[in-house]
């Protein structure tokens, strides 16, 4: 298994068991058997938090950081080389910033990014994708 960086799209796609949940579970089940963690931008891992807040209050996205927390998934803390290479996408695409901070850490980590979300597709040709 290759490295891969988690969107926010699939680890909520995961939660709220939409299309791609299986395959989200099947590549954190593999992190975990092989020992090999998974990474998510302390951005993405933000991102996931608030719309869990908006949509079900503060208690849910407690709970889901509690449950992140059990996977095997380093929160990667932002920099100022992801956060300029971050920069450089949103200059440059349609993308929502947040989706830049994932597409930067796949970028800089030579990885592949794990997302079902559209936006994505302007970058297929500068980072390797793993769709949903």
């Amino acid at each position: 298994m290759s490295l891969k960086v988690l969107d926010s799209y699939a680890l909520l796609a995961f939660f709220e068991n939409e299309k791609g949940a299986d395959k989200v579970a099947e590549i954190i089940r593999q992190a975990r058997d092989r020992d090999k963690p998974l990474l998510l931008t302390a951005v993405n891992w933000g991102e996931v938090l608030y719309i869990v807040a908006r949509a079900s209050g503060k208690a849910a996205a407690g709970k889901i950081e509690e449950i992140i927390d059990t996977f095997p998934i380093e929160i990667v803390p932002v920099d100022r080389l992801i956060a300029k290479i971050a920069a450089e996408f949103k200059a440059a695409k349609k993308m929502s910033y947040a989706d830049c901070f994932a597409a930067a850490l796949a970028k800089l980590k030579k990885a592949e990014l794990v997302t079902g979300d559209s936006e994505f597709k302007g970058i297929e040709n500068e980072i390797k994708i793993c769709w949903l």
